[in-house]
Parts: C-alpha cells; structure tokens; sequence
C-alpha cells in the first residue's frame, strides 16, 4: 500500500512538474517570438478570479499559443474552455500546447475571426476573457456580453495598451488609442467596471 501511494504521488509530482515545464517553455517561446502573451502578475490574478468567483465555463478571445488558456486550465480542474483564435500558425501551436498541458479534453478550440464565431455560440459563460486585436475590443465586448451569465464576469487585458492612453503615442497608434478610451468610458457609464492598474491595464466588468 505504502509504495503504490509513493508511486502514485511520484506521478502527481512529475505531471506538475511537465506542465511547470511547458509553461516556462511557452514564456521563452513568446520572448523569441514576440508572441504577446499575459505578464505573470496578470496569470496569477486570471487564476485568483477564476477560483474566486468558481468560474467553470470560460471563454477566451485571443488563444495565441494557449499561454493563457492554459494558466486559466491550470487554476482549476473544474474549468472547461472555449477558445478563438483568428490566426492557424498560432491556434496549431496553441493546440500542441494544450496536448503537453494534458488539456485537450477540456478545451474547444475555434479557428476563425471572433467577430464571426462568437455570435455563433450557444452556451452561456461565467467568465470571459479578452486578449485580441486591441481596436476591436468594443465589438468583441458586445459580443460576447449576452453569453455571460449573471454574476459573471469579463477580464479585459491590456485596457491600457502599454500606457498610450496616458500619454504621447505614435501616430500609428490613434485610431486603437482613440477606439480604447471611447470603450473604457462606456465601461465607466454603463458597467459595474474597474481599472486595474498593472500588467498593461485590466479592466473588469462584472454583469
């Protein structure tokens, strides 16, 4: 008895330690590749949301290589996702990820533009997460709000985009930083919204 428990916590350890692993791997890659991906400070708040609030069913617009999808998987055994992706490469990428997290039964992969998958959803969330194109927030927002349950909740990262909002900007960068405050000021009037402060900006909204 004593030894199939030592066995047993033996593999327990050496599967924390593969998806410990994995994550830091998908850290590097993201450095290297300049893959945008949630700073760490930002992963332990979705993880401390999540098992605050008991989400369970979470959708996720903006898979990229499943950093945060799988910080979300990794929070809580109960978390069931579904997730969009609007570019191959990554969605392929984010999909082996999940295989070496050991989460693919636990995850429903979307590969396609969100604006068109996301009206097509039929279940209902208790939590949203919104990590895509910065100056299509809104729309991705109006989306996915009639999806979230009541009392659930919509985590927005990167609401600040690197701090342009506060100050001078490229002037590439107007129409995004002009789109982003006209949709934090809606959050402001319309939600039960707050502003965080770190990472690059979160903003959450709880229906």
């Amino acid at each position: 008895m004593i030894d199939n428990l030592t066995k047993a916590n033996e593999y327990v350890i050496s599967k924390i330690i593969e998806k410990d692993k994995t994550i830091l791997e998908m850290e590097k890659y993201a450095v290297e590749h300049r893959v945008p991906i949630v700073t760490k400070e930002v992963a332990e708040y979705l993880k401390f949301m999540i098992n605050s609030y008991e989400s369970t069913n979470i959708l996720e617009i903006g898979t990229a290589i499943g950093y945060s999808g799988s910080v979300m998987l990794q929070g809580n055994t109960n978390v069931r996702l579904t997730t969009l992706e609007i570019d191959e490469n990554r969605y392929e990428e984010a999909k082996s990820n999940f295989e070496k997290m050991g989460f693919t039964n636990r995850v429903e992969q979307i590969l396609g533009d969100a604006l068109v998958e996301v009206p097509k959803l039929k279940k209902q969330y208790d939590f949203i997460f919104i990590d895509a194109a910065k100056g299509k927030y809104m729309n991705f927002y109006e989306d996915s709000y009639p999806l979230l349950k009541k009392g659930g909740i919509i985590f927005i990262d990167n609401i600040m985009f690197r701090g342009y909002l506060y100050e001078d900007y490229p002037k590439r960068f107007r129409t995004i930083v002009r789109k982003l405050n006209e949709f934090i000021e809606y959050l402001h009037q319309n939600e039960n919204f707050v502003l965080l402060p770190f990472g690059d900006g979160i903003g959450i909204v709880r229906k």
